[in-house]
């Protein structure tokens, strides 16, 4: 699988021919630049929750690619009413067959509100099965024992977990995440984005290491295979 991060907790995995994209924030996050937009294929966007730092490109992206937008029964109100035409709502324990393969919702230890403060719903991670490989993205969240349900329902090829703290887990809990998923690799995301999340990028990898783990923290644009 191709998986190519975009900064912040934006990234795309290319699987069985289709481009799943992550929590588009972009065009907000100074970090990324350099990055087109307009350039960014997707024919599946899914939102785990509903922070700006999580969805603020999700309409100028699916008005493009014509994407479907999965999230919680929330957010699929909320971007109907933005005018978004192909919507798929999921929420925490609901999972469905698509071209991809299958994906389950699961629960995120999180909060979620919409920019004008209103209720998103609950925050979410997603996991799939493909005939290409298996992975999960946690979303937003603190480490919380139900990841081990994730382990139970999948074998994983690699995760994705925050690893910049105060506002997510950090590094002691994302290798204790990877191990109730049973994941050796994973991929951090949501970090350095803003002052409060800033970490030493080499200090994380090597105490992932040190626990038998691998962690990626590709630059912002880099595609690796994993």
């Amino acid at each position: 699988m191709k998986v190519t991060y975009y900064g912040h907790s934006c990234f795309s995995v290319e699987v069985v021919g289709k481009n799943l994209l992550f929590d588009p924030f972009i065009s907000g996050n100074e970090l990324a630049k350099d990055i087109d937009i307009s350039a960014i294929k997707a024919d599946y966007i899914f939102v785990s929750h509903g922070h700006f730092d999580h969805m603020l490109d999700v309409e100028v992206i699916a008005n493009r690619t014509g994407a479907i937008v999965f999230g919680s029964w929330e957010l699929y109100h909320y971007f109907g009413k933005l005018g978004l035409k192909n919507l798929q709502p999921i929420n925490p324990g609901g999972k469905g067959t698509f071209e991809f393969g299958t994906v389950k919702a699961f629960i995120s230890q999180h909060s979620s509100s919409f920019p004008d403060g209103a209720y998103a719903g609950s925050a979410s991670g997603f996991a799939f099965k493909t005939s290409e490989g298996n992975f999960y993205y946690s979303g937003d969240t603190a480490l919380t024992l139900d990841m081990s349900l994730v382990a139970k329902w999948i074998d994983l090829d690699f995760a994705v977990f925050p690893v910049g703290d105060l506002l997510t887990m950090g590094i002691d809990d994302a290798i204790e995440a990877a191990e109730l998923v049973k994941s050796k690799k994973v991929i951090g995301v949501h970090y350095d984005t803003f002052g409060f999340i800033k970490m030493d990028k080499n200090s994380a990898i090597e105490e992932f290491k040190n626990a038998g783990l691998i962690l990626y923290l590709p630059d912002i644009g880099e595609t690796i295979n994993i």
